[in-house]
């Protein structure tokens, strides 16, 4: 009876160094430790080392290989059928250039957000509405009560922090952020048309050679 190996690929990979063994982009299970550790150090590319990047595999190549090493060996896969192997140098740590960027999005986030709630307000006219709530409420018109203002602004903080989910490192709830899910689906739509573009090239250059 032949052994069998698991391997499970993700929709995208990361590296930080041109030499890519197997152990580095899959994940390996198999109960025949010498087998396994054989594998784990297969080269399955050589990436370019001043080109970093993304490149698209196919899990039927890596497939291939494999069976030139182990051809009794039965396989198993689960996951995608492609995927991709972002190559990244390691990042060099400059912790002035890191808390730069941090206070220029902080202020950029804070700004922006203030802006768009100014010009919303001003568009709705706030300060009528607070205006005619108040000759509604009391019969007389005038100046808007301050609390009215007051509140509006405690309320519109406390919707973004319920509507975000956390504050710094403290979240309301164990659920995902919302931008935690738009970036997860930007992401998955990323990889997804990487992946296409790469098959409809592999597929008119099959066709021309053809």
């Amino acid at each position: 009876m032949s052994d069998t190996l698991y391997i499970q690929t993700d929709e995208n990979m990361e590296v930080h160094h041109p030499h890519v063994y197997l152990q580095d982009i899959v994940k390996l299970s198999c109960s025949n430790t010498k087998i396994l550790n054989r594998l784990r150090v297969l080269p399955v590319i050589n990436l370019n080392p001043d080109r970093p990047g993304r490149y698209v595999l196919s899990v039927m190549d890596l497939i291939k290989e494999i069976q030139k090493k182990e051809p009794d060996l039965d396989i198993t896969h689960i996951g995608e059928p492609s995927f991709i192997i972002t190559y990244q140098k390691e990042p060099v740590t400059n912790l002035v250039w890191r808390w730069c960027k941090v206070i220029f999005v902080c202020l950029a986030s804070f700004f922006g957000a203030a802006f768009s709630i100014m010009t919303f307000n001003n568009d709705v006219d706030v300060p009528t509405l607070f205006q005619q709530i108040t000759s509604q409420v009391t019969g007389q018109s005038g100046n808007a009560f301050p609390a009215l203002a007051i509140s509006y602004s405690v309320g519109i903080g406390l919707g973004v922090l319920f509507f975000f989910n956390h504050f710094g490192h403290i979240k309301l709830t164990d659920d995902p952020t919302p931008m935690q899910v738009q970036m997860r689906l930007y992401e998955n739509d990323v990889n997804t048309t990487i992946v296409e573009d790469q098959e409809r090239l592999r597929d008119a250059f099959t066709a021309e050679n053809k």
